[in-house]
């Protein structure tokens, strides 16, 4: 374990963390020395440690004016790693400030004026609005992390990126995250990075000792029934299904809710404040079936989903290991159950075969 300044150090044990995760102690050191970072790891790998904890160290007292921003493409992760910097920083007494669209500007701009900000998180939109506004200055922040890049040019967000870029000091220290390293999330990298250190870190596979992994062979006209059995069990309370497209998931969300279930969508094209609106249903238990895509999975923080359905198969093993990590955390028990087609079965033995899972076939009442 790396060693940290005594206030961080008391705020890692009071955490429960014993140790560094593998994206932690390759971009701590880094981030320390001032070099510029290109990671890509994805959500549940530690990231935001990554770069919160020696940020934080930098802490000396108050400020006039923010020196750490982090981008961020949801209000959603927006308002979790500013919960992650304050949980760390709590005893460097950082004041960290979310800023994100959806509601007034009062309550931000209030927190703005109490008194500035050492680190802010934000979504691109509401940052330009309230530098146009004159009530964020940015003219002093010394990092800029971006935080799911690759999700920030999915939703649109690149040129409010380079707007907000060309805001910051060009002297900076800059560290980009991201699940996937497309050649667009390259070349923004590439405009807005000095000389990076580049690396990747693979998310840890599923704890198997937690995760209860099934396959099931269905015929792909029987799909949604065999959806429809799996949430029909007794301890099927909270479920995350998994499609590849978004028209597919929009489909599967109104079969289910014509049909009786409390259903809901996300993914990439719906209104943020849509987003959080079956988010928080999600949590609450109102909407026990949430139908996703990929990319806008990674930004669920949501406890105690019990079963993960791959309703569609996993493109390739990252993503398969992506999806069932949303279930089976912090000791809980958890369910993976992917379905498998007809012209899937050779597709499906090389995942499992990559993948290294010990799936246990089940077949479905449908079929008995």
């Amino acid at each position: 374990m790396i060693a940290f300044h005594p206030e961080l150090d008391r705020a890692v044990k009071a955490l429960g963390w014993s140790e560094l995760t593998p994206i932690q102690a390759r971009v701590i050191p880094l981030l320390r020395a001032g070099r510029d970072v290109v990671a890509q790891a994805q959500t549940g790998t530690g990231k935001t440690g990554a770069f919160a904890l020696p940020l934080l160290e930098r802490i000396a007292g108050p400020v006039r004016r923010p020196f750490v921003l982090v981008v961020v493409p949801t209000r959603e992760l927006c308002l979790q790693v500013a919960r992650d910097f304050e949980a760390l920083g709590r005893f460097r007494r950082a004041r960290v400030v979310a800023l994100y669209g959806g509601n007034g500007y009062g309550a931000q701009e209030r927190a703005l004026r109490l008194a500035p900000p050492h680190v802010v998180v934000g979504t691109p939109g509401r940052l330009l609005d309230l530098v146009s506004r004159r009530t964020l200055d940015l003219g002093g922040v010394n990092v800029l992390v971006l935080d799911e890049a690759d999700r920030l040019l999915d939703l649109g967000f690149i040129t409010d990126v380079r707007r907000i870029a060309a805001l910051l000091p060009k002297v900076r220290q800059t560290a980009l995250f991201s699940a996937t390293v497309t050649p667009e999330v390259d070349a923004i990298a590439r405009s807005l990075t000095q000389d990076p250190v580049k690396i990747a870190v693979r998310p840890e596979e599923p704890t198997i000792d937690t995760i209860e992994q099934a396959f099931v062979e269905v015929l792909h006209v029987d799909k949604l029934r065999a959806l429809r059995e799996v949430l029909a069990r007794k301890e099927a309370i909270r479920v995350l299904v998994f499609r590849r497209t978004k028209r597919g998931v929009d489909k599967l969300a109104r079969d289910l809710v014509r049909l009786g279930h409390d259903a809901g969508a996300l993914h990439g094209d719906i209104p943020q404040h849509a987003r959080e609106r079956v988010l928080e249903g999600f949590r609450r238990g109102t909407v026990s079936t949430l139908v996703a895509t990929n990319l806008a999975a990674r930004g669920i923080h949501v406890e105690g989903i019990d079963h993960v359905v791959n309703f569609d198969l996993p493109e390739d093993p990252e993503t398969y290991v992506h999806r069932v990590g949303r279930t089976g955390r912090a000791g809980e028990r958890g369910k993976a159950v992917t379905f498998v087609t007809e012209g899937q079965k050779a597709e499906f033995l090389d995942l499992k075969k990559k993948a290294r899972v010990p799936f246990r076939q089940e077949r479905l009442a449908l079929y008995s």
